[in-house]
């Protein structure tokens, strides 16, 4: 399988268009949330370019490991607030998915319908977006790929980096 390996300055390339695309939208949001592990560099350059805090959320399926629910995070949507998702890659949209669902199950009241409060206050932005990934509703994308087409594996930077 051929790969491609991205850099530093590359990641940073595609957070600063993600924030370019925000700007256009008129978008900002409250606190800006971190996927374990590969979404946490993104969304620290984000954090401090809009000087807004950063929560992290530890979702791992690829791994098998225990989710975090942080239900409070779906609290604070159903409050008004503005909250961008992010992670490095929107692959097989397993990741996504399950947050949506997660936090759909939690209702602190019945005012609003979830598809509202997700589409209002709740973005998500990728670096890279894999076109036939099951998750869809992607906000902010700085590079679109098809691996149906092209089915080379991303390697980021922090990615094995001590192999190099």
């Amino acid at each position: 399988m051929d790969h491609t390996n991205l850099t530093y300055k590359d990641v940073e390339s595609l957070t600063n268009e993600i924030l370019r695309q925000m700007n256009r939208d008129s978008w900002r949001p409250d606190y800006v949330v971190g996927l374990t592990r590969g979404g946490l560099l993104p969304a620290i350059l984000m954090s401090q370019y809009l000087d807004v805090p950063m929560e992290c959320l530890k979702v791992s399926l690829r791994d098998g490991r225990e989710q975090e629910h942080n239900l409070w995070m779906a609290e604070d949507a159903y409050n008004g607030k503005n909250i961008l998702i992010v992670d490095d890659i929107n692959d097989s949209g397993a990741t996504l998915n399950w947050i949506k669902a997660d936090w759909e199950d939690y209702h602190p009241s019945k005012r609003e319908p979830w598809s509202t409060i997700w589409n209002s206050s709740v973005r998500i932005a990728v670096l890279i977006n894999n076109e036939p990934s099951e998750f869809k509703r992607i906000d902010y994308s700085a590079l679109e790929i098809n691996k149906l087409e092209d089915p080379r594996w991303v390697n980021f930077p922090f990615e094995n980096w001590w192999k190099k």
